[in-house]
């Protein structure tokens, strides 16, 4: 069982992805209210060696000596895998063990204003960065950022690197209603993506419990009229939770596996991880599924979203 490196998992957007954790658990920049991973642990713009590149090393060359090739590696995990200051070293490294296999780097972008940031990510295949907000009131109220960052500087930093990067930019955007989807908020989104010009923009919404409670994810004919009101050629919005099942990479026994253990008594995400050992950011994948085939439902206590069998 590894520690840092996690799946592959079923991604919508990567297919059979190998992820590579470089932080611990909820080390971020951003505390955004729909985390599926709970709220942010330590926020954060400090860098540093969070998870040592040795360790991480050792686990790479183990995995690749052991399994088949994904089909994409992806820096992800539960925080923000750019605060790792030995994330470009990482990242060369792949590219030296498997130089045909891409690598994905899912980033919230704040940390792309940094031009050491940038430069360390140059070598990536594609960079999926996040802006959910352009206005810096909505910024706060759905991102919940570190005091020192500003939402300018940010989306900036973000075109920057657009800018630079030989490889393929593709933007979410995840809408949160009441949040982030009046029309002014909507005018600026629309502003700050033309100005980033990426590569594909990913329209997203929630489809787990978030960090706080009482969000609500948006109706698909409400995104579709996002869509129309931006009118960009490459804006899609991703695929819904039922196809995650459809992918190769699902597997029944881990599904299995949660249903089991949810049975015995019920678990918040966190339980699930300790007592099966799989990364938090896997069995979320899963528990979008089971909750959207009304196998298991979640309920909300002091402790945090708890997952159980429905009566």
């Amino acid at each position: 069982m590894y520690k840092y490196l996690f799946g592959p998992v079923p991604s919508r957007r990567l297919g059979m992805s190998l992820g590579v954790d470089l932080v611990p658990h909820k080390v971020c920049s951003l505390d955004c209210v729909y985390c599926e991973c709970g709220a942010t642990a330590k926020l954060t713009l400090e860098r540093k060696e969070y998870i040592l590149y040795d360790k991480v090393k050792e686990e790479l060359q183990h995995f690749f000596s052991e399994n088949p090739d994904p089909d994409y590696i992806t820096f992800s995990g539960s925080g923000e895998p750019s605060l790792n200051s030995r994330a470009g070293d990482v990242l060369n490294l792949v590219k030296t063990l498997r130089p045909g296999i891409p690598v994905a780097v899912l980033t919230n972008g704040t940390l792309l204003a940094n031009k050491d940031v940038r430069k360390e990510l140059m070598n990536a295949d594609v960079v999926l960065p996040s802006l959910d907000a352009a206005l810096q009131s909505s910024f706060v109220k759905i991102n919940r950022p570190e005091k020192h960052i500003d939402i300018n500087d940010y989306i900036n930093g973000i075109a920057e690197f657009a800018k630079e990067f030989k490889g393929e930019i593709w933007l979410e955007v995840l809408i949160i209603p009441g949040f982030n989807d009046g029309k002014n908020d909507l005018e600026a989104l629309k502003k700050a993506i033309r100005k980033i010009n990426p590569d594909r923009i990913q329209l997203n919404t929630l489809d787990r419990p978030g960090a706080v409670e009482g969000l609500h994810p948006a109706e698909t004919e409400r995104l579709n009229e996002i869509l129309e009101f931006w009118n960009f050629d490459n804006a899609e919005i991703i695929a819904s939770v039922p196809e995650r099942q459809k992918e190769k990479s699902y597997r029944k026994d881990t599904e299995t596996a949660i249903l089991e253990t949810i049975a015995r008594r019920p678990c918040t995400l966190d339980d699930l991880h300790k007592i099966l050992g799989i990364h938090i950011n896997e069995i979320n994948k899963y528990l979008g599924v089971l909750e959207n085939k009304n196998k298991i439902t979640s309920v909300r206590f002091a402790r945090g979203v708890f997952y159980k069998i429905p009566k």
